[in-house]
Order: structure tokens, then sequence, then C-alpha cells
């Protein structure tokens, strides 16, 4: 551990290069493809997003995401278009709302090896690809349908764009490619600009004349020129929306704008009021969620240490970017593990250089195969430990997402037998092909999630399962009104669905629902979140529907609500899937 790390400084790229890249990217599509189509859109996040995007779908109305009645502030709409169109083309929801994660995955994967190539060697960038793999947040999220996956996509296209410009220019076309990426990510979601950030430590670097090679910096209007590039992507979606306000001065999608650009921007960001966490919250993710690439930081630190030292600007400005990012993130009070996740790939880039020389080190090599060891090892533990009856794990969190028992033991059984396959892979390959072995598991681990474990899990996590038993009770002609409700419940409705407001309080929405039900008692029903049920409600005549996201939900028969009945308790605060926002 303590010889010294020296960068690739030549690589022959031959026939056996070109095949081994070959096959990584094509381990990633079809692991990260793996399962599209088998299950529905689960919280955090997924059901709000595809909500939205079908409703723009139903409406015709692609300018404004929706949430049942209400406009959707939280988040700019680029991301539910892709779904949306994608929907368009593929006609299938299930598979439509993971493709822009998947594509998003597999066009960082290739700028991270593109970067590493340009500014190393094509050895540098297949180790730069091959870390991002093995990551495993970058897999989780290629696996979501949520934004952020395609915000790194942008980020990474930025900073691949611009750092084309600064490190080897001019190449003042791809600046303004990169400044107009920053935008199109601004309005996908806010954080989208980041990557101008690396005009800071470019700046310094250039003015303490480390930089031997660099761009023409007298030419004022071309970098200048930057401004409109940027412009032009965020107008993709923010200059139809002022056209529309200019024309209509509708107050309500003024409220809108102000929301959204101002509220869930600024004042989000210096005043969150959810996900709060410590200052330190950002070493536990790099800790957890960037295994197993934090285990070799003692090799790598080294490398960056003497690289700083000698001032190569390659590396200054790659890791100064990646911790200005981390300290814009790290100031907020609002944090989540997803927001520093563009800094992932630039992080395997600038490892690259060394990793190879890494890996051809006794411990760095028992290292690795110890994590795909032990994830392994855990992996098959908690299968068999459920499906014996060693550990009452399994049946307490099937207790508490009301999981199916067929569906649980189809879970375990794909958790164990994940741990089998990947135990077998280690001993097989023992510790001399441990890269091969993380490579190979990792695609499994992948694989398994998409076509098994996700599956299993998916009725209860969906809430497909509380749905499906609310219209098999109701019948087909009932009509269902949503109380205090989750997006996934009204997606996965089988009926169109009355509610009465999102955001607003439980109260408000029982004072508008009471006499809509009391209109037609006899075919109108309330979906309600248990907590808040009100006690002048006849209770006797009220239906549990089950548990979905750690909630339990009842049914209300028109003819169980007085007419006076508006005084709901207020929920608690909710866990994850329930009401919190992304």
């Amino acid at each position: 551990m303590n010889a010294p790390v020296a960068p690739i400084q030549t690589s022959v790229w031959n026939e056996a290069g070109s095949f081994r890249l070959f096959w990584l990217f094509a381990l990633a599509t079809l692991c990260l493809a793996a399962g599209m189509g088998l299950r529905d859109p689960s919280p955090p996040d997924e059901p709000r997003f595809v909500m939205a995007a079908k409703d723009m779908v139903e409406s015709g109305n692609w300018l404004v995401p929706h949430r049942g009645l209400e406009f959707y502030a939280e988040k700019p709409p680029l991301f539910m278009w892709m779904q949306a169109a994608t929907q368009s083309v593929v006609g299938n929801w299930r598979v439509a709302f993971l493709v822009p994660s998947l594509l998003g995955a597999m066009l960082t994967l290739w700028l991270t090896y593109d970067l590493a190539r340009r500014l190393w060697s094509r050895e540098a960038g297949f180790a730069a690809a091959t870390a991002l793999w093995l990551c495993l947040q970058f897999g989780l999220q290629a696996k979501r349908g949520q934004i952020d996956m395609t915000l790194v996509a942008m980020t990474t296209l930025s900073v691949w764009a611009i750092t084309r410009h600064l490190l080897q220019g001019p190449a003042w076309r791809w600046l303004w490619v990169g400044a107009f990426a920053a935008g199109l990510g601004t309005v996908t979601k806010g954080v989208g600009f980041l990557p101008l950030l690396l005009l800071v430590p470019f700046g310094l670097l250039r003015a303490r004349g480390r930089l031997s090679a660099t761009p023409e910096v007298g030419r004022a209007w071309k970098w200048s020129m930057m401004v409109p590039a940027f412009l032009a992507g965020v107008s993709v979606w923010l200059g139809p929306l002022l056209i529309e306000l200019l024309r209509t001065g509708d107050p309500e999608l003024q409220a809108y704008a102000n929301e959204l650009l101002f509220r869930q921007t600024g004042e989000r960001y210096l005043n969150a009021w959810h996900h709060v966490q410590p200052a330190w919250y950002y070493l536990q993710v790099m800790a957890t969620l960037w295994l197993p690439g934090v285990l070799f930081l003692p090799w790598l630190a080294r490398a960056w240490c003497r690289d700083i030292r000698q001032g190569e600007p390659k590396q200054i400005l790659l890791l100064s970017w990646a911790a200005l990012v981390l300290v814009f993130f790290t100031i907020s009070p609002g944090k989540r593990e997803v927001y520093i996740f563009p800094i992932l790939p630039i992080l395997c880039v600038a490892a690259s250089p060394y990793l190879r020389a890494i890996m051809a080190q006794r411990p760095a090599l028992w290292t690795l195969a110890a994590y795909t060891g032990l994830m392994a090892a855990v992996a098959f533990a908690l299968g068999a430990s459920g499906l014996f009856g060693i550990s009452d794990w399994a049946q307490r969190l099937a207790q508490q997402r009301d999981i199916g028992a067929d569906d649980l033991r189809q879970f375990l059984v794909w958790l164990a037998a994940l741990g089998a396959a990947g135990l077998g892979l280690v001993l097989l390959t023992r510790v001399r092909r441990a890269v091969m072995a993380a490579v190979i598991f990792t695609g499994m681990l992948w694989f398994t999630y998409g076509m098994g474990l996700a599956p299993a899990v998916d009725a209860a996590s969906s809430a497909r399962a509380v749905m499906e038993r609310v219209g098999q009770r109701i019948g087909p002609t009932a009509e269902l009104g949503l109380v205090a409700w989750a997006e996934q419940n009204r997606l996965q409705a089988d009926r169109p669905t009355v509610d009465f407001g999102f955001k607003a309080s439980p109260a408000e929405q029982w004072e508008q629902a009471v006499p809509w039900v009391r209109e037609a008692p006899a075919r109108r029903w309330l979906f309600v979140l248990q907590e808040v049920l009100p006690p002048c409600v006849d209770a006797s005549i009220v239906e549990s529907v089950g548990r979905s996201n750690r909630r339990s939900w009842v049914l209300v028969p028109g003819t169980a609500v007085p007419q006076s009945c508006v005084e709901p308790r207020q929920p608690k605060a909710g866990p994850e899937g329930s009401r919190a926002e992304d």
C-alpha cells in the first residue's frame, strides 16, 4: 500500500482493449436494462414524475406539469417531457419511465471513458468507465426512474465539453456546447449550472501560469458567448413558459413560476424545510454508496496530493471542481444522497491514470476481492436466513410493507441465489482476478435487482396491491375520491379519480371532499390515510384496504360521512414514500 503509484504513461490499445471496452458496455447495457417492464413506479419520486408525465400525454398540456388538481412546481418539466415522449414511442409506462435513466447512464459511462481517454490514454478511459460501473450509486440511479441519472448525464456532458476547451483547446464550439448543456441541466434540475464552476479553478491556474497550453483568453467576445449558449439551454423550457405568462397573465401560472424559480431554488437552498442533515452527511454517503471505489482512497489520496503539489493542471481542475460542488451542497442544510452524485464520474476520471498501478498491488486486489465476497456473503446470509426461518427479519419487513408470502419468498430466493452465485464467482476467480469478479458481480447484482428483487416487492412498493383491492371492493361503476393521498395511489387507481389538492392540509381536503361524497353517497367512496380519519365518520362501515409504503389506508363509503364531518386529525411526520418532496 505504501508503494508509489505512478500514472499510466503509455498504453498499447489493440484489439484486446477494444474487445474489453465492448464487453463492458454490453454488460452494462444488458444488466441495467434487465427488468424494464416488470415493475411499476415506486417511491421515492418515481410515481410523482410518471403521474405528471401521464397527465401531459392524456391532456396534451406539456408546458406545466400537474399533480392532480395542482401545478407541480418542485421541479422543471424536462425529465417528465422525456418520460412522456418515450411513452408516446413505446406505449408502455412500465418501460417508458425507466428509459431516460438508462440512456443517461450509458451516455455518462461513455463520457467518463472518453474524457479520461482524451486527458490521459485509452487504458485510463477504460479504467474510469470500469470504476464508475463498479460504484453502487451509479447502478442504483440507472435503475431508478428519477431525475438524477439524467441530470448527471447532462452535467458530465457539460464538464466533458468545457474541459475539451480548457485543457485541450482552443475549442470554442465545445465550450459553448458545455454551456448549453449546463443550461439544459438547469431546467432538468436547478443545480445543472454547476459545471460552470470549472471556470473558477481554470482562472486561478491561468493567473498562476500553470497552464502550458491554454485557450485564447484575449478574445472576450468568444468567452461571452457562453452566456447566450447557457440561456439557450435554459430557454428550452423557460422560454415557452415566459411567453405563455406574457400572453395570458394567468395569476396561477405566475404563482407557479414564482414557486419554481425562487422558492424551490434559492430559498430551498438557503433555508431547506426538509431533508435537513448534518454537515458530515455526505461522508456517510461516500462511505456506502460509493463502494467499492471509496476503499481505494488511501492509494488515490497520495497520488492526487503529489499531482497538486506538482501543479498538474488536469488533476487540479477536476479535483477542485469536485471539491467546489461538495462544498456547495454541504453549505445547504437540505441534503440528499443524490445531490453529490454528479461528482462521482469526474472523480473516476481523476482516478483513472492510477487505477491500473493500484490494482497491480496485492493489498488493493485483496481489498476488492474482500468487498465482492462480503457483498455476496451478506446477500446469501440474508436470503437463506429468511427462507429457512433462522431470522425473522424478512417477516418483519413483510408485515411492515404488506408484502405477500409468495412475493416475499420470491424475493428471498433471488437474494440467496445472488449471494451463492457471487460466492462461487469469488472462489473461481480468486484474488488475482478480483477486478473481473467485481465487474461481473456488479452486473449480477443489477440483473438480479431488475429481474427478481424489485418485481418481487413491486405490488407492495408501488401501491398496486392496495389500489387493486380498492377497485375490486368498490366495483367498476363507483367513483373514487382521494384524501391525504400519495402520488402512487392516484397513479395506480384503475379509474379516473377526484382529488381535493395535494399540498392542501387534510382539513382543507376534507372540507371539499364531504360535499362531493354526500352528493351521491351510494356510489362515491373516499380513499383516506387512516391516521387522518376524523372521529365523526361511522367507523363501523369503514374498511381497511391494507398497508403501503409504511402507511395504513382505508375506504370510506359515502354513507359513512355525515354532512358536517370536516375535522380530520393531522397526520404524523411521514416516512419515505408518503408525502415528502424530492
